[in-house]
């Protein structure tokens, strides 16, 4: 089967899904009558944000590599100016700031699409970390200094370096599966936001104990199990779109499940930190961009090293 074919059948699995969910949503609403069910009326915006969500990835694969890259450059844009808003800054940093904007990310982007993996892999842990403490120190305001050029360096990692790990995945030499790396992206979101859904589900069913009350209130032991294992079990079953085993597909949904969990856990630290519950308001019941990605952005630079490794030549 090619990868346009393979890609076809996935998207027609997903749309299938998410009418399903659809169809539920309005049952849940409409049997609720009249007074609006809190949990209810959320679900049905998350299932509205996911059919945009799904949209626009299926129509950057339309695109090949330019589509996806281009999107995910948006992405890294949104997430890195939800961040940097809820973040101390003054005068001095509108350089350092600047730099990260203008320099920083296209470069890393550039780097990627030109699949220079001996630069791109470095470029902003090491250069970029260095450059932007420059700049900041050349500003000469000592006021917060390395909380302030902290926010900025953990900004550009979070939301340029290791969301570009998602289309880095184009750049991979795997022996047998030229031109299908596209499914290894979707393999990725599907399991990791899948994860994200089924925690949900399973916290509202059965949750009872809490992960983190003071991190992610709503997070709960029960609702992590129930939902990681079940998306492991997702990934297992989308063996076929990798060059992964079942088993090793399983394992490797696991891995990044889990690292999507404690990513989401890091990012609700942070906002707790900022005292704002939602990155931004972007996505209708789900916050902003970085609400939605903060799983992704985990897992995602785990799971591309994972397959350089072990799979690709």
């Amino acid at each position: 089967m090619t990868a346009k074919s393979e890609f076809f059948w996935l998207s027609l699995g997903v749309a299938s899904v998410l009418i399903v969910a659809t169809i539920i949503g309005h049952l849940l609403a409409k049997r609720a009558g009249p007074e609006p069910n809190a949990v209810i009326v959320n679900l049905n915006q998350r299932i509205y944000a996911w059919w945009a969500m799904v949209g626009l990835v299926a129509g950057a694969f339309l695109f090949g590599k330019a589509g996806v890259i281009l999107l995910f450059a948006f992405a890294s844009f949104a997430a890195l100016r939800e961040f940097l808003t809820l973040t101390p800054t003054r005068l001095a940093d509108h350089w350092a700031l600047l730099a990260v904007f203008l320099l920083a990310l296209p470069i890393q982007y550039y780097l990627i699409w030109i699949e220079w993996y001996g630069l791109y892999s470095i470029f902003i842990p090491v250069y970029g970390f260095l450059f932007l403490s420059i700049v900041a120190a050349i500003g000469g305001d000592t006021t917060r200094f390395l909380a302030r050029i902290s926010f900025v360096q953990w900004g550009l990692m979070i939301c340029v370096f290791c969301l570009s790990h998602v289309p880095a995945f184009l750049t991979l030499d795997i022996p047998g599966y030229n031109g299908k790396q596209l499914l290894l992206i979707a393999f990725l979101v599907i399991v990791v936001q899948g994860s994200d859904v089924l925690q949900y589900v399973f916290g509202k069913l059965f949750g009872r104990h809490k992960v983190a009350p003071n991190l992610s209130p709503s997070k709960t032991w029960e609702g992590l199990v129930g939902g990681v294992l079940s998306a492991s079990l997702l990934g297992m079953a989308l063996w076929k779109i990798t060059p992964f085993s079942p088993v090793q597909a399983g394992l490797i949904a696991l891995i990044v499940c889990l690292m999507g969990f404690f990513g989401g856990l890091v990012m609700s630290a942070i906002k707790r930190d900022r005292g704002v519950k939602d990155w931004g308001r972007m996505i209708e019941g789900h916050g902003g961009i970085l609400d939605r990605l903060d799983s992704v952005i985990f897992a995602a630079p785990i799971m591309f090293h994972i397959t350089r490794y072990w799979f690709s030549a």
